[in-house]
């Protein structure tokens, strides 16, 4: 359950209340402005601000006033272009902050990206909740054995019993561990009046990464859509990926233009090396080319011809 019946009922307050602005706003964004949509088991993302628009990345862009050309046509070839020859500083003038309940795993993960303003829930001053992230059977898999940092063949049967099992059980004694050390009921008194407790900040030590923490993260489009372009992509571990894919459908409603470019220059889209790029030109010459003559290593020859949806045992 992502939210409490009475944060929900916190959230249907804000989504109730309307503010009259001179400012540009995206109805589409609106329509799901301050609600939680879910991820994973416990989870959430939510949109609780948002500044600009497609309209503001072209003005950005022309440094016109007032909103620029009123041309949709216009706008989209004029953001496709800024997007295919990376000009990104008009992708900057939009901004968007969310509140994100995560995994303390998955937060450490996003925290690497380094160009965003965070402000995380603190296990110092207030105590976490007993939640804590439990994966589905079928996102259980073993270590790759071809990728250092990368999931393998599914865990099933009896072994992935045992792993939730173990999961489960750790988690609620590493809970129960956390409440005995606080020493505090809901009101903040002592559960046991005969020893003082643990200071919060050294209690929490005793959690799990798979608890739940929740931050407010507030970006530019232009970070944001690097984030996304990373954490989004097949590749990137499931757990976040997730967060990043319902963050993407927030962008299609807010910047749509943009969120349409982003998919055809970035996330569809391929990079090839100036040897790979060599190399599709002789084969378009009609020349004979495999790895061995490619001047390509087995693994960027793989990848070059998954781009071209070729056979790289060809």
């Amino acid at each position: 359950m992502p939210l409490t019946p009475e944060q929900q009922e916190e959230v249907e307050a804000e989504r109730r209340e309307s503010r009259a602005t001179r400012r540009a706003t995206v109805p589409a964004l609106e329509d799901v402005l301050y609600e939680a949509l879910p991820v994973l088991d416990h989870g959430f993302v939510r949109v609780v601000d948002y500044m600009g628009d497609d309209a503001a990345i072209v003005q950005a862009a022309r440094v016109s006033y007032g909103r620029g050309t009123r041309r949709v046509s216009e706008d989209r070839g004029l953001i496709n272009y800024l997007m295919r020859h990376r000009h990104t500083t008009p992708f900057e003038m939009c901004e968007i902050k969310y509140h994100v309940k995560l995994p303390i795993f998955v937060a450490r993960q996003w925290i690497r990206h380094r160009t965003a303003n965070v402000n995380e829930y603190s296990a110092r001053y207030s105590i976490l909740d007993n939640e804590f992230y439990m994966p589905a059977p079928q996102h259980l898999a073993a270590q790759a054995t071809t990728n250092r940092q990368g999931r393998g063949d599914l865990v099933e049967g009896t072994a992935a019993q045992r792993v939730l099992d173990l999961l489960r059980e750790d988690s609620e004694r590493a809970y129960a561990g956390y409440a005995e050390m606080l020493n505090e009921d809901e009101a903040g008194q002592p559960r046991d009046p005969s020893w003082p407790g643990l200071a919060r900040e050294l209690a929490r030590m005793n959690l799990s990464l798979n608890f739940y923490t929740q931050w407010y993260w507030k970006s530019d489009l232009h970070n944001l859509l690097h984030f996304l372009g990373l954490r989004a992509d097949p590749h990137a571990q499931y757990e976040i990926r997730t967060y990043a894919d319902a963050m993407l459908e927030t962008v299609k409603r807010w910047v749509p233009l943009a969120y349409e470019s982003f998919l055809e220059y970035r996330m569809n889209a391929a990079t090839i090396s100036a040897k790979g790029l060599a190399v599709i030109r002789r084969m378009l010459k009609g020349e004979p080319v495999d790895q061995a003559s490619s001047g390509l290593s087995p693994r960027e020859w793989r990848e070059l011809m998954t781009v071209l949806g070729r056979d790289s045992t060809s």
